[in-house]
């Protein structure tokens, strides 16, 4: 049985393939429906909501189901607006998959790391700590954020210039900015 009591879901979210790692750490609601809870990660995380995701708890995968399209192109789909959070962790420990990007294919392995008390009177969701910066989108996925950072970083490769052109002058492979990622967060989840 699934409890009524709304509680706070300290999380880890990191690339699955990335060495060293990129992650992150945050608070969310455990109501939180997973609709939400895409967009807390898509913005903890570092990317900008371009492409299409799923969740991957078991077998059982949640997503955002286009009415266009109907349940017939992917009937195994289960729509993310029906699910909370709470409904695919349920105890410290229990992990899940977010799959980003089905092109480039970001996998995240998203662990619930603590169930704390809610106190409202803290602003959810919350980064509190996290490590490195996000890959740019549309990169290639893992393969292909190692060859951009082998040009990124080579000064003298003929491809250099034109990537950093391309990730434009804000991106950094080595920084995450917590106090940024928790303005955006307050920003996009104060005007819902």
């Amino acid at each position: 049985m699934v409890s009524n009591l709304r509680e706070v879901y300290q999380l880890k979210v990191q690339l699955k393939g990335i060495r060293p790692p990129i992650w992150r750490r945050f608070l969310v609601s455990n109501t939180s429906t997973l609709e939400e809870f895409h967009h807390t990660i898509q913005i903890v995380m570092g990317w900008t909501n371009s492409h299409l995701h799923q969740f991957i708890s078991g077998k059982s995968r949640y997503g955002m189901v286009d009415p266009e399209f109907g349940m017939d192109w992917d009937d195994d789909l289960q729509d993310e607006l029906n699910f909370k959070v709470k409904d695919l962790l349920k105890s410290e420990g229990d992990s899940i998959v977010y799959e980003y990007d089905f092109g480039d294919g970001w996998e995240h392995k998203i662990t619930l790391e603590k169930v704390l008390p809610f106190d409202k009177e803290q602003f959810l969701p919350l980064c509190i700590k996290g490590k490195r910066g996000c890959p740019p989108e549309d990169v290639g996925g893992v393969w292909g954020y190692a060859d951009f950072l082998e040009k990124w970083i080579d000064e003298n490769h003929p491809e250099h210039e034109d990537l950093k052109e391309w990730a434009g002058d804000y991106f950094d492979p080595e920084i995450f900015d917590q106090i940024e990622t928790n303005e955006v967060l307050e920003e996009v989840f104060t005007s819902v």
